[in-house]
Order: structure tokens, then sequence, then C-alpha cells
């Protein structure tokens, strides 16, 4: 994803942030309690100018200093009972809000693991980082402070209003005179920052995703010397970042100026007014006094719109980029079970396939592929670079959903079964091998049992694991950079043999073993595969040799198949294929 995506046309942020209500809805009593006792907070500070009100006209006017020492005891009083109210406030918002957000991480976590791979492919994963820790901060803040004190200062506004009024009602309507330029112009600063806030958040996504791949990639930045090339780019999007950033600031500066100056002018001309009217005998000192006390209290409340409305602006934002992800359908759950129960191996029947959002009148990357694995069969696939041998494979437990055909496991329909059950009996190792920052046992087992870890990592050659520091407990980097390429491999390997699966899916397993290593590896699979059904891709002759057969793909159709030296006197594509290999073979 990147800014290109950015929804920027118009869009409810009130019916946006609603969809925030089921996340909240648990939590929902301490929030309206929190809100009530906010409320109640604000109002008791309204009530200290009529205090200065009674205190002027009364023991001020009168010299009585009891009467001036009760009212500082009030005045006191009503402070120490503000300050505890809005204390509890926070009280009461801390815990659930914190356990919302929780909540909110671990299903969009969730939700990623059970969407399909044409879905992470599409997406960068910096976007979907900054989804799960930037937008979802945001969205915290927002309901712990914008969402509680828009109601609030709106409350506190409307009270002190109409206590102004009934106070005097010709200087009520003097402060009330700012009121329609303030509402248009929120309205139009609501417009205008929405857009901006979006791209500015897409924006952290794109910086997000280039600071995590120079830091996967720092090898290759390193040992091309590209650091300079990487710092461009990450400074060009940087600037870019803060100059939507500075929009932001400026559409942010606009809105307070005219939300400030407004209704300061309008204390001030109320200022005026009333020093006239208490000269002339119309209106007493105290009630002025509680009049513009009033006023100056309802500052905080009016200035503060600005930045609750760009505040609640970012977290619909964050909403909207957040239920992006949720939104998108996860792999389908099966309903309809066959009654296939007979062992016939692995089968791919008419199978077709084009990636979804490959043209619609492209061709299919695989067409027509008809081709049976018999139980306790191996199967090597072989084909030039490009024929469709990782996809081929990546069908079998539902990386890729088929557009066409069927694949069937032991005569049930791979569709019928539910991908932990399918994915239970298949087991892959793929050309990359992909390990987590964990220990070499965590990445190995991925759940199975301990005690097979000895023999996956006898099978596959990996026994250098037990001589690492903490032996297996050793704690790998990164993506496993601090192995080697053939180790990672082995690991990897590993990892698919130890669960005993009944189907086995290699994509090309040893292209990063030496000779002497690659050798005693297959003769430790010669033993695995004649326990389990499997499909091998394969580049060179020695890997094919572990097959009882072999199927030929040409541009996305099997063109042949048959056993190696079947395939090597009748295939001149195929002899082609192999003969390259042998050659790299020699050479080596």
């Amino acid at each position: 994803m990147s800014t290109t995506r950015a929804t920027l046309e118009k869009r409810s942020a009130v019916r946006t942030l609603l969809r925030l209500w089921p996340y909240v809805r648990p939590v929902r009593a301490r929030l309206f309690t929190a809100a009530f006792v906010a409320v109640l907070a604000s109002c008791t500070g309204l009530v200290i100018p009529l205090v200065l009100k009674w205190m002027v006209d009364g023991p001020v006017a009168d010299r009585d200093p009891a009467g001036v020492w009760l009212g500082a005891l009030f005045l006191l009083l009503l402070g120490f009972g503000e300050a505890l109210l809005f204390g509890l406030r926070r009280w009461l918002v801390a815990r659930p809000l914190s356990h919302v957000e929780a909540e909110m991480r671990a299903g969009l976590y969730g939700h990623l693991q059970r969407l399909p791979v044409a879905f992470h492919d599409r997406w960068a994963s910096g976007q979907l980082l900054s989804r799960g820790t930037t937008d979802l901060m945001l969205l915290r803040m927002f309901l712990a402070f914008p969402l509680t004190f828009l109601l609030v200062n709106s409350v506190t506004i409307l009270v002190g209003v109409i206590i102004m009024l009934i106070q005097d009602w010709t200087l009520g309507l003097v402060i009330l005179a700012p009121a329609v330029p303030v509402i248009v112009s929120c309205l139009l600063f609501e417009q205008r920052y929405s857009s901006v806030a979006r791209q500015a958040q897409d924006q952290v996504g794109d910086l997000t995703t280039v600071v995590e791949e120079s830091v996967l990639g720092i090898r290759i930045i390193k040992g091309f010397g590209r650091h300079r090339s990487q710092a461009r780019a990450f400074w060009e999007l940087s600037r870019t970042l803060r100059g939507t950033e500075l929009r932001k600031a400026r559409l942010l500066a606009a809105i307070l100026t005219v939300i400030v100056t407004l209704p300061e002018v309008a204390i001030g001309a109320a200022l005026v007014l009333g020093s006239v009217q208490v000269a002339d005998g119309e209106l007493s000192a105290g009630t002025l006094v509680a009049f513009l006390s009033t006023a100056l209290a309802l500052r905080w409340p009016i200035d503060s719109i600005g930045f609750l409305l760009a505040m609640s602006q970012d977290a619909a934002s964050a909403t909207e980029r957040y239920f992006e992800v949720m939104d998108e359908a996860p792999e389908e759950t099966s309903v309809v079970r066959s009654t296939g129960t007979e062992s016939t191996g692995l089968r791919f029947h008419d199978v077709r396939f084009r990636y979804p959002d490959a043209a619609p009148d492209s061709p299919p990357v695989l067409d027509r592929i008809d081709l049976h694995i018999r139980p306790g069969e191996s199967m090597a696939l072989v084909g030039a670079t490009g024929s469709g041998k990782t996809t081929l494979t990546a069908l079998v437990p539902r990386l890729h959903e088929l557009t066409d055909g069927r694949i069937t496991l032991d005569g049930e329909d791979i569709t019928a079964m539910s991908r932990e059950e399918l994915r239970s009996l298949v087991a892959m190792a793929f050309e990359e091998p992909t390990l987590f920052s964990a220990s070499v046992g965590e990445n190995v087992l991925m759940g199975a049992d301990d005690h097979e870890l000895d023999r996956a990592l006898s099978i596959a050659q990996a026994d250098f694991a037990h001589a690492l520091p903490q032996g297996t407990d050793t704690r790998i980097g990164e993506q496993g950079l601090s192995l080697s390429g053939g180790q990672r491999q082995r690991l990897a390997l590993a990892r698919a043999v130890v669960g005993r699966p009944r189907f086995l899916v290699l994509d090309d397993p040893l292209s990063a073993l030496d000779v002497h290593t690659e050798a005693a590896v297959e003769a430790a699979l010669r033993d695995v595969l004649a326990d389990t059904t499997a499909l091998i891709v394969a580049h060179r002759p020695s890997t094919v040799l572990l097959a009882d057969r072999v199927a030929l793909l040409s541009e996305g159709r099997i063109t042949a198949v048959g056993t190696h030296q079947e395939l090597l006197r009748t295939n001149a594509e195929y002899a082609h294929l192999m003969s390259g290999s042998e050659e790299t073979e020699d050479a080596r």
C-alpha cells in the first residue's frame, strides 16, 4: 500500500468512528461513568463564578471578613472537588482503554493470519505495521480524551452560556456573536483536515516500510554500497511526510486563530459594555465579575475545539485504515465434506490458476493440470524458470486458491477440508527459508512434540544446532541471518519433516547445500519419502533421483510424466534441462 491508496473522498467521521462501538461496548459502563464524572467536574468549575458574585456583592461590599473567608473556603473546596473528579475520570478510563487497544491489536493480528497469501502479496508490511501500532495508539488517545471532552466541553459551553444569559442577556448575546463564524470555520476545517490526516498516516506507513526493508536488507545495502541512495529515498519520504505534517499544522493554526481570537474579542466587548452598565448602576459589580469569570472559564472548552476536532479526524482516518484490513475477506471456511476415504494419494484434476489481480484476458499461470501422485510415491516437478512450479506447489496447502478444477488428497477435495486439517496433513519446505527471531527448537518444532526435534534435525543434517552456544535453545537473529544459507535451508527442511506429515511438498529444498551435505540429506530423505506422498520441485539430477517419477511442467502445463531415464530418452526439453544441470554438477 502507498499513499495513492488513501481515501481522499468525502466521508463521515462520525459514521467511521461508530465502527469502534463493538470494541468499546464491553467497557461502556466505565466510559459513560467517566464522561458523567467529567461533566460533573466541569460544571463544578462553573459554580466558582457564582460564589465570586456572592462574595463581591455580599461580604466584599459589606466589608465582612468572615464572609470573605467563608467564600474562600467554598472556592478551595470547589477547586479541590473539581481536581478530584478529573483525576477519577482519568482512573476510570485508563484500564478499559488499554484493554480496548490490546483487543483491537490482537484482532488485527489474528485477522492477518487468516487472510490469504494474495492479500499479503499486495500490501507492504510497513503499512500493516503502522496500522497495528501508530493507528491504534491514535484510537486509544481519541477514546481517552477527545471522545469524552467533545461531550464534556459541549455541555460546559451550553451550561455556561445559559448562566451568562440568566445573569445579563445583553452581555450574553455579545458573547454569542462569534458562534456562527466559529461553527462555519470548524466545518471547513474538518473537510480539509481529514484528507491531509489520511495522507500523513499513509505516508507514515510508507516510511515504516522503507525502514523495515532497509534493516532486513542491510547486507545488500552494504554489500552494494547503496547506503547513500537508500538514505536519499528515506529523506524524500521524510520530506514528503514533513510537508504533510506542516499542512496539518497550518490548518490547525488557522482554526485556532479563529477560535481563540473571536471569543477573546467578544469577551473584551462584554467587559467594556459591562463596565459601562456597572457605572450607570444597571448591573452589579458582582454580576459583572461572575459573568466575566464564567466567560473566562469557557475559554478552555472553546479553545480546545480545534485540537479535539483534529484528534477526532486523525482517529477517524486511523479507524478507516484499521478497517481497510479488517474488512478484507479471510480465507473461506469449508462446510461440505466429501466421502472419499480411499488412499489415492495426491491428484490434480484439470487445475487452472490465474492470480487474482491478473487481467481477465491474460493467460492462466497454470492450465489444465492433470497429475496423479500415488500413495507413498515421490514425484519430482521439473521445468524452466517461470514455468509455474512454485505456484503449483503453493496450491496444495491452499496458499493460493484454484481458479478452476480440483485437488484431492486421498480422494477428498482440499476445499472440503478446514485449512487447519489440510495443513496438518501437508508440510512444506520453501526454496527461500523463513526463520523467526526465536530459538532453533522453536523454529523447527512450530508446535510439534519436543521428542521429534532430534529426529528432524538428523534427517535434515542440521546437527550443527547442537553445537551452538545454547544448543537448540540458541536464539537466532531476525530472518535467521546469523546462520548461513545452507544452515537456514536445513532448518526449514527439518521443520517440514518434524511432524511426520502424510503429504510432503518440497520446493527445491537443497539448492543452498554443498555437494557432500546434499548427498547426506538425500540419503536421509529417502527413508522419509518411503513413508509419505511427496511432490518435490527439482532443478538438479541428484534431487530428481530422489523421486519415483518425474513430471515436466512447461508454460503452465504438464507435458510429460515418467521416470528420469524415460524422459531423458523421449523428451528433448527435459533432456536439455537436465543436461544444463549435469554440466553444473560436473563443474562443481
